[in-house]
C-alpha cells in the first residue's frame, strides 16, 4: 500500500514539473482571461443595472401612484358631492313642505292647538316625510326636532344639551361623523335649521340620514399600493366614518396644517416620522370642512422595489462568485486532466497498467468529452477486475448472510421454553391450550425448516409473527401485550425470511430487563411505493452509540461488520444488514428510541421488485 501511494505521488509529480516547463504559463493565463471576459460580460452589467433598474422603478412608480391616487381621490370627491347634494336637497324639500311648516306653528301655538291637533299633524308630517325617505333612492332618512328635543323619530333631550346640537349651532359643523342614530345605526348626518319660514324663528332642526356604508364603500375602491390607508377626515382629524385611525397623530396633525396653509385642493405631502417617511396623498371635499386622505410609508410602497434590488445585488455577487469558479473550472477541466491523462497513458505504454489504474482517480474531470475519455480509458484498465472483485465479495456476503439467517430459524432457547410451557399446560390439564400451542409450534417449525427459498410475503411473514407471539403471550401471560396492525395491500410484498421476529424477540427481552410488564406493537403499511414496517416497545431502548455505529458502517456498506455476531445488537444488524444487501437503495429504516421509554424500529421497503403469489400459508 505504500509503495502504491508513493508510486502515485512520483507520477503525479512528474506531471506537475512538465506542465509548469511546457503549458504553466497558458493554463494561468487562460484562466485569468476568462475571468476577466466573464466579468465584464456578465457581473459588471448586472451591477450596473441592478442599481439603476430599481431607481428607475421607484421614480416611474412614484408619479404613477400619484396621478392615479388623486385621480381616484377626485372621483370619490365627486361621488361624496352627489350624496350631499341629495342630503341638501332633502332637507331644503322639508323645509319648505306646508305640512312642516304647519307643524310648526302648531307646536308653538300651544295654547290655540288642542293635542290632538298637534298628534294629528306630526303623524301628517311623519307621512310625508315617509314618502321623501321611500322615494329617495340612497337610503336617506329625515327627521325633524324642535329645540325642546321632540321629533318625528322619537323625543331627545334639549338639542341644546346634544353634542352635535352645539357642534352645529356654535361652530356650524352642518355635516356630522358617523353615529347611531334613533332611525338608523352607523349614520353620516346632514343638519338644517329648522325656522318658520314667515317669521324666520329658529325652532329648532332637520337631520337627514344617509349610511356611512355608502361612502366606506366607494372608500375600499380606492388603492394606494398594497398596505396603503385610506381616510376621510374632518377638520380636527376624527374619521368621519366607523373604523379607527391607524396613521400616527402626530403625521395626521402635520398634514391637515400643510393643508390649511396650501393653496391647491389636492397634492401630496411627505412627512419623515420615526425613521419612515409617510406619503399624504389628500383632496379637499365640498362638504364642510372634510379631507380625503390616503396614507402609506414609502417603506411600504416601494416594498418590491427595494427586494428586487436587494436581490440584484445579491445575484451580482452570486454571478461575480461563479465568474471566479467558472474561470476556474473551465481552464481546471481542459487544460490539467488532459495533461493528467497523457501522463497515464504514458504509463500504458511502457506497459505499466497498475500504475496507470492507480493514477486516473486523481484525475478531475466534469461531465463532458473529456470526462468521457477518461472514463472510457479508466474503465478499459479496471473493468474486468472490478466486476470480480465486486462478484467475489458478493457472494461472500450472501453466504454470510444465509449463514446468519439460518442461525435465526429456531432459537433452541425459544423451543425449550415452548416445551416447557406445553409441559406446564398439560401438568395442569389445559388439553385445549396444549392442543394450540402445539399447532403453533409445529407451523412455526415447518415454516423455518422450509429451505427451498429464501423469500416469502409479508403477509407469510406476519402469520409466522402471530404464531411467534401467540406462544409468546402463553409464557408471559398478562405481562406482554402484543398489537398487531396489518395493511392488506402491504401483505404481496416479497421479503426475506425471519427480519421481523428478531426485533420482535429483542423486543420482548429488553421490556422486561427492568420493568414487569412489557407492551409490543407492530404494524405495515404501504404507502405510495414503500412498505412501512414498524416494532414498537416500552424497554429500556437502544444506546445512541450502537444506533450511530449501524448508520456509519450501513452508509459506508460495511457489510461484513453488520453481520458480526458480538454484543446485544446481534437481531438488529443481522435484519439490517440483510435487507440492506437484498434490497440496496430500495431500502431505508429509521430507529428512535429513548432510555428506559421504549424503541421505535421502522423498516422501509420499496415495493418494486414484483409480488409473490404464495399458494397458501406455509405453516399450515
Amino acid at each position: 500500500m505504500s509503495f502504491q501511494k508513493n508510486t502515485l505521488i512520483e507520477t503525479e509529480a512528474e506531471y506537475n514539473h512538465s506542465a509548469s516547463i511546457n503549458g504553466g504559463a497558458m493554463f494561468f493565463s487562460l484562466r485569468n482571461r476568462l475571468f476577466m471576459i466573464f466579468t465584464l460580460l456578465l457581473t459588471f452589467p448586472f451591477l450596473v443595472l441592478s442599481i439603476l433598474i430599481p431607481n428607475w422603478f421607484t421614480s416611474i412608480m412614484e408619479d404613477r401612484t400619484k396621478d392615479s391616487t388623486i385621480e381616484m381621490m377626485e372621483q370619490y370627491s365627486l361621488y361624496i358631492d352627489s350624496i350631499t347634494s341629495q342630503a341638501e336637497d332633502l332637507g331644503k324639500q322639508v323645509l319648505v313642505n306646508p305640512t312642516t311648516q304647519e307643524w310648526i306653528k302648531s307646536e308653538e301655538k300651544d295654547g290655540e292647538a288642542t293635542s290632538a291637533e298637534r298628534l294629528l299633524m306630526k303623524n301628517q308630517l311623519k307621512a310625508e316625510l315617509s314618502s321623501m325617505m321611500i322615494n329617495n333612492s340612497k337610503a336617506m332618512s329625515v327627521s325633524v326636532y324642535l329645540n325642546d328635543g321632540t321629533g318625528t323619530a322619537g323625543n331627545l333631550p334639549p338639542l341644546e344639551k346634544t353634542i352635535w346640537f352645539n357642534d352645529f349651532y356654535e361652530e356650524d359643523q352642518r355635516w356630522l361623523r358617523s353615529h347611531n342614530d334613533l332611525m338608523a345605526d352607523q349614520v353620516n348626518s346632514y343638519l338644517l335649521p329648522l325656522f318658520d319660514i314667515n317669521t324666520l324663528d329658529l325652532s329648532g332642526v332637520i337631520k337627514v340620514n344617509f349610511p356611512s356604508s355608502l361612502l366606506e364603500k366607494a372608500l375600499s375602491k380606492i388603492k394606494l399600493g398594497e398596505n396603503g390607508r385610506v381616510y376621510l377626515l374632518d377638520g380636527r382629524g376624527r374619521n368621519v366614518l366607523t373604523g379607527s385611525i391607524d396613521t400616527p397623530k402626530s403625521v395626521v396633525k402635520e398634514s391637515l396644517q400643510s393643508m390649511k396653509t396650501g393653496i391647491g385642493s389636492s397634492g401630496l405631502i411627505e412627512i419623515p416620522y420615526e425613521k419612515e417617511e409617510y406619503m399624504i396623498f389628500y383632496q379637499k371635499v365640498k362638504v364642510g370642512d372634510w379631507v380625503l386622505v390616503s396614507e402609506i410609508t414609502k417603506s411600504e410602497l416601494f416594498a418590491k422595489i427595494d427586494e428586487l434590488q436587494r436581490n440584484l445585488l445579491l445575484t451580482s455577487g452570486w454571478i461575480f462568485l461563479l465568474t471566479i469558479m467558472a474561470s476556474y473550472l473551465l481552464s481546471s477541466t481542459i487544460v490539467k486532466p488532459l495533461g493528467k491523462l497523457t501522463g497515464a497513458m504514458k504509463l500504458v505504454e511502457t506497459g505499466d497498467f497498475k500504475r496507470a489504474k492507480d493514477f486516473i482517480p486523481s484525475i478531475k474531470t466534469a461531465n463532458d468529452e473529456i470526462g468521457y475519455v477518461v472514463d472510457v480509458f479508466g474503465q478499459t484498465t479496471n473493468r474486468l477486475n472490478t466486476l470480480i472483485e465486486t462478484e467475489y465479495e458478493a457472494n461472500i456476503r450472501r453466504r454470510d448472510a444465509e449463514y446468519k439467517a439460518l442461525l435465526l430459524q429456531i432459537n433452541p432457547h425459544f423451543l425449550n421454553n415452548t416445551l416447557e410451557i406445553i409441559g406446564g399446560l398439560a401438568a395442569q390439564g389445559k388439553n385445549k391450550e396444549v392442543i394450540d400451542v402445539t399447532i403453533h409450534l409445529g407451523r412455526i417449525m415447518r415454516y423455518s425448516l422450509n429451505t427451498e427459498t429464501d423469500m416469502v410475503t409479508l403477509g407469510e411473514e406476519m402469520t409466522y409473527i402471530r404464531r411467534f407471539t401467540e406462544i409468546l403471550k402463553l409464557r408471559y401471560e398478562e405481562a406482554l401485550t402484543v398489537s398487531i396492525q396489518e395493511d392488506p395491500d402491504a401483505a404481496s410484498l416479497p421479503i426475506i425470511k425471519f427480519v421481523i421476529q428478531p426485533l420482535v424477540e429483542n423486543a420482548v427481552k429488553y421490556s422486561f430487563i427492568e420493568k414487569t410488564a412489557a407492551s409490543i406493537h407492530i404494524s405495515t403499511k404501504k404507502v405510495d411505493d414503500w412498505v412501512e414496517i414498524v416494532i414498537e416497545d416500552n424497554g429500556i431502548g437502544i444506546p445512541e452509540a450502537i444506533v450511530e455505529e449501524l448508520k456509519h458502517i450501513l452508509e459506508r456498506h460495511e457489510s461484513r461488520n453488520v453481520l458480526e455476531s458480538k454484543g446485544r445488537s446481534i437481531g438488529l444488524r443481522n435484519v439490517l444488514g440483510r435487507l440492506k444487501l437484498y434490497y440496496g437503495e430500495n431500502f431505508t429504516y429509521h430507529i428512535a428510541s429513548e432510555e428506559k421509554q421504549g424503541t421505535t424500529i421502522a423498516l422501509y421497503i420499496k415495493s418494486g421488485r414484483g409480488d409473490i403469489h404464495a399458494e397458501g400459508d406455509p405453516g399450515r
